[in-house]
């Protein structure tokens, strides 16, 4: 029995019809074609915002499409975290996230079940902010010395800010102060932005913060630069020592940025945002921005590197939570 054979043009047309063409994968070749929103689970001002809003901008004029950051604040990002899980996994909600929010306040909330290795899948490194430790140019702190003798002499009631609960300076403020054997209050606030106020107000003796977020405060004497917490000295600060140049051998604590999505977006959609983010990323325009704001690239991870790095810092911090006695939060 012979079978007739439909004709290209009509079978093309039965495609048509019923919603087969064109495919998945050329329809998302076309991405973007309208906005990307790119969620921030922390106020504006503050290290991931500011990343945010480079990497954005750099974006929305390479892809031909405005990329949106949009704050959403609370819960060390959690918020946002579960708000961009649960959102359409097409590539158009999107989040800067941090080891804030992807590997350590999932381990300090209880309310908000996060989970960075199942929710998300990453898409591109941004770059690195080390912190440094801040205090008002009024202080009378002039070292890490003078710092660990100043709380000390406070007894345990010596406070810290950071812009809260689980952010990389909260977490930095525990593992100095777990090193050093001293007893510290963390103050939390929503957002480094607001906590930076009040250390320039004198309301707080200090804190850790992003580089990136006090280096103008630093640049115009508004806030002394006490030692950065990295593993060696930071290119636009060179005067200024680590904190294991001060006595704490092994010290490192820095502040990792980098796109996420939904863990179902579809792979071309990732890998393109990856290979768009790292073209950005080696621009001079881009290096020489990055440098002014104290951060250090770290572009050439791979999506598969990335969840891979993810991984392996949810259990680093894991361990720094329950070394330093890190309660979590309800």
């Amino acid at each position: 029995m012979a079978f007739s054979r439909t004709p290209l043009w009509i079978a093309s047309g039965l495609a048509l019809a019923f919603g087969l063409a064109p495919s998945p994968s050329h329809a998302q070749s076309k991405y973007p074609e309208h906005p990307v929103k790119v969620v921030v689970g922390f106020s504006a001002g503050g290290g991931t915002d500011v990343a945010a809003r480079v990497i954005t901008q750099k974006l929305s004029e390479a892809m031909g499409q405005t990329f949106v950051v949009e704050n959403k604040a609370g819960a060390s990002g959690l918020i946002a975290s579960d708000q961009v899980a649960k959102s359409p996994a097409d590539g158009y909600t999107i989040m800067v996230g941090s080891q804030t929010t992807l590997a350590v306040a999932p381990a300090l909330y209880r309310k908000i079940q996060v989970d960075a290795t199942r929710d998300f899948t990453g898409v591109a490194m941004i770059g690195i902010s080390p912190l440094v430790a801040v205090v008002n140019t009024s202080s009378p702190i002039h070292s890490i010395k003078d710092l660990i003798a100043e709380a000390k002499a406070k007894g345990g009631t010596m406070n810290f800010g950071s812009g809260g609960v689980g952010t990389t300076p909260h977490m930095a403020g525990e593992l100095f102060a777990h090193t050093a054997g001293i007893k510290m209050v963390h103050v939390a606030y929503r957002g480094e932005a607001p906590g930076i106020n009040d250390l320039l107000g004198g309301q707080i003796p200090f804190m850790f913060s992003n580089l990136s977020v006090v280096m103008g405060n630093v640049q115009a004497g508004k806030l002394r630069a006490l030692a950065v917490t990295s593993s060696a000295r930071v290119p636009s600060l060179p005067d200024v020592p680590t904190i294991a140049e001060s006595g704490m051998p092994g010290f490192d604590a820095a502040t990792w940025f980098t796109l996420v999505a939904p863990a179902a977006t579809p792979k071309d959609i990732v890998l393109k945002l990856n290979a768009e983010t790292r073209k950005i990323a080696a621009t001079a325009d881009f290096k020489q921005r990055f440098e002014k704001l104290g951060m250090i690239l770290d572009k050439d991870r791979t999506p598969d590197e990335i969840n891979a790095y993810i991984k392996s810092e949810i259990a680093k911090w894991a361990k720094v939570i329950a070394d330093a006695g890190v309660k979590p939060a309800d």
